[in-house]
């Protein structure tokens, strides 16, 4: 009789490739910058990261190394928020946990029309705030910004960003920004490389420079009393781009510097904080 000899039948894992995340934060609440570190298996070449409900771009730095810079919005609300990242079969998450920030209120005496708008100025804020929500939708695909971010002007920043403002006595939006002290003609300079995106008066920000860095990350540069740039025109970091004044709501010559990162409200000295060149000021 001939016998029949069975091998054993063995099951083997195939390894998944395994993608290593950290991040970078000066603190974790509402305003504030975080950079995503991405570690990938080799040979991956796209990926997609997720953070708070919308892709966010994220850039080479390496072979297998990319980063993505995720914003924290002013509204967002403490919690565990996951950021997801994908490539190819690979698959990773991140749980950020964001903490509570008290925000002080600052009372402030300001031209009416600058509190309540007359009718007659109402259709040209509604145009304008629509130009302004189609800029932040509409960023260069490629990241423009080159080396670390600068103060636009050497003063010393004196209006906290998220301020929660009262004008004339009436409640309004927080202070989405952060303001320096600094002479009316003080030169502004760009924060860091971009594409002029407005460059026009506004009627609440007054003379108005918004720099697309690209990949989501824009400087918005209020109250100018110049403009020495065009829209289009293409800035190097540190160029003169308009000059400190007192146009729009305001009590008096300073400058204005807000940032917004994939629609998010982020705090300047965040962004200075991990992506600035070193310096001991507030």
């Amino acid at each position: 009789m001939m016998r029949l000899a069975v091998a054993g039948l063995l099951t083997f894992a195939l390894a998944q490739p395994s993608i290593e995340l950290s991040v970078q934060s000066r603190t974790l609440g509402p305003g504030e910058l975080v950079i995503l570190s991405i570690a990938l298996p080799a040979g991956v070449e796209r990926l997609r990261v997720r953070a708070f409900d919308r892709d966010v771009p994220a850039f080479r730095e390496g072979e297998r190394v990319w980063r993505a810079l995720v914003g924290v919005d002013l509204d967002v609300r403490p919690g565990t928020y996951t950021i997801t990242v994908a490539a190819g079969p690979a698959n990773a998450s991140y749980d950020l946990i964001v903490k509570p920030r008290t925000f002080r209120t600052r009372r402030l005496t300001v031209n009416e029309a600058f509190v309540t708008p007359p009718p007659s100025e109402q259709d040209r804020i509604k145009e304008e705030a629509a130009l302004l929500a189609a800029v932040w939708r509409s960023p260069a695909g490629e990241r423009l910004w080159t080396g670390e971010f600068v103060r636009p002007v050497p003063g010393v920043a004196n209006s906290a960003f998220g301020t929660r403002s009262v004008y004339n006595g009436k409640p309004r939006t927080p202070h989405g920004g952060a303001d320096f002290l600094s002479p009316g003609g003080t030169p502004v300079h760009a924060p860091n490389a971009g594409r002029i995106a407005v460059a026009r008066a506004l009627y609440f920000t007054g003379n108005t420079v918004v720099i697309d860095h690209g990949l989501g990350l824009f400087s918005m540069l209020a109250h100018l009393s110049a403009i020495d740039v065009q829209e289009g025109h293409v800035v190097a970091a540190g160029e003169v781009v308009g000059q400190v004044g007192a146009t729009g709501r305001v009590t008096g010559p300073h400058l204005h510097w807000a940032v917004r990162l994939n629609d998010a409200r982020v705090d300047p000295l965040s962004l200075l904080a991990l992506l600035g060149a070193p310096d001991p000021r507030p």
